[in-house]
């Protein structure tokens, strides 16, 4: 039987897809990590990749979700978790979902408190890895200036003030 709607590490995910295209779903999970997560759910669950996911067992579920919280443990290369080292434990560690929400918001919390450039970035708006903003990421009524209406503008200041100026001055005897 085929479920419709089959719930994985905190999402719902349609029944008619396959495992590893449903496992990009999960926030935290890309393409690559969802083939290498495949691999030891194929090892030690004996699920192929291509199983739909609503033909999966409550207990199916249950041991693909541990291997999606620790997939250190089952063999997943360590290159491709996003806590390599993390900062309180040390320890080789994947978080995924609403986890990776907090632990990227802490993280930046951490930056502006630290007084840090990135933080100091964070803290202001503006781009923290170094991309341009001069032209791009203009947010407010900033956006779209012309510079070549800006000069018209001067210039037009500029003769207004020369007529309004006293004739005496520009006349010699």
């Amino acid at each position: 039987m085929l479920r419709g709607i089959v719930r994985i590490a905190g999402k719902d995910m349609k029944g008619q897809q396959e495992l590893s295209h449903a496992l990009t779903e999960i926030r935290g999970v890309g393409h690559n990590l969802a083939n290498a997560f495949c691999k030891p759910i194929e090892r030690e669950l004996g699920i192929p990749p291509t199983t739909k996911v609503g033909s999966l067992s409550d207990n199916q579920i249950a041991s693909i979700e541990e291997i999606l919280r620790n997939p250190a443990k089952h063999g997943v290369l360590v290159f491709l978790l996003n806590r390599q080292r993390d900062d309180e434990t040390g320890e080789q560690k994947h978080v995924i979902q609403s986890d990776l929400q907090f632990a990227v918001r802490q993280d930046v919390e951490k930056e502006k408190t630290m007084r840090t450039w990135i933080g100091w970035r964070h803290s202001i708006g503006q781009k923290v890895r170094g991309q341009h903003n001069r032209t791009t990421g203009r947010t407010g009524i900033t956006v779209g200036v012309l510079k070549k209406a800006i000069k018209e503008q001067k210039v037009a200041a500029a003769k207004a003030a020369q007529e309004k100026a006293p004739a005496s001055t520009t006349e010699k005897k």
